[in-house]
């Protein structure tokens, strides 16, 4: 069973996507947007266990809250994929369930 999980909170203010990482399944989604596209830049204290994590799950980061917040693509993390909303409406149908982390 697949599961797509969702994180709109900034990894420099919550634990979100930590924990997200930690127990998500190999095989599952990721979805990063709103103020959790930060997680997805490189360079950061939080790119290593991201980096870590595209071993065992595909992660996605919605475009247009990157462009809301300034975030260029050249500054994601090799293997992120961006994601526009039909591609996260798409991301739902394709996973079992969907889990957001808050």
């Amino acid at each position: 069973m697949s599961t797509l999980h969702t994180v709109n909170k900034s990894p420099f203010d919550r634990r979100a996507l930590e924990s997200c990482l930690r127990l998500a399944t190999k095989g599952s989604a990721v979805l990063l947007f709103e103020d959790g596209v930060y997680g997805a830049m490189k360079g950061t204290e939080k790119s290593a266990i991201v980096e870590k994590a595209l071993g065992d799950v595909s992660i996605y980061v919605l475009g247009a809250d990157m462009k809301a917040r300034g975030v260029d693509t050249s500054k994601l993390i090799d293997g992120i994929k961006v994601v526009d909303y039909k591609g996260f409406v798409d991301l739902t149908v394709e996973n079992d369930k969907v889990n957001a982390w808050l």
